[in-house]
């Protein structure tokens, strides 16, 4: 389990760098689903298995049509790819940072930070991610609108952001 927890946050971290490192939303889309794919298997390999499915089925239902919508109002006829030499550069930057600042907390790290919510209990009812939900839909009311409001005023901001002066798509012929 332990091997396995290693790929997935490896893959996380990758996949976050080539997320950062990448100016074309054509390619991020593509790498957010599959930093979403490993960050879900994270939250399984620690208990979370009904909040990992709730997260990866809104990601993929909401943001990927922000995302779709932006890449079409951001038309670039070249978009740089993960194989151009910017990128590349961008990339071996971001990981050289990553690892330095990971150097720094390297030596807190043991197996026993592996385990998962449900093994600490001998006589569990129910599991851990349940009763998140409850508290999260219960306590949690005023924060999930809250949620909601940022969402929606990222979707302003990114459609903002990526329309221009060009106008992208939108533009008056």
């Amino acid at each position: 389990m332990t091997y396995i927890m290693f790929l997935f946050l490896f893959g996380l971290v990758l996949g976050l760098v080539a997320v950062a490192s990448n100016p074309s939303p054509y390619f991020a889309a593509l790498g957010l689903v599959v930093v979403a794919g490993l960050g879900c298997g994270v939250l399984v390999g620690h208990g979370g298995s009904f909040l990992s499915l709730v997260l990866f089925l809104i990601y993929l239902g909401g943001m990927l049509v922000v995302f779709a919508y932006s890449a079409a109002l951001a038309a670039e006829p070249y978009p740089e790819s993960w194989g151009s030499r910017p990128v590349v550069m961008l990339m071996l930057v971001y990981t050289v940072i990553v690892a330095a600042v990971s150097g720094m907390f390297w030596g807190g790290w043991y197996e026993f930070s592996w385990l998962s919510a449900d093994e600490l209990g001998e006589f569990l009812v129910s599991r851990g991610d349940i009763g998140g939900v409850a508290l999260m839909y219960s306590l949690g009311g005023g924060m999930l609108v809250i949620g909601a409001w940022v969402l929606l005023l990222t979707l302003f901001v990114v459609l903002e952001l990526t329309r221009g002066l060009s106008r992208g798509a939108l533009r008056a012929v």
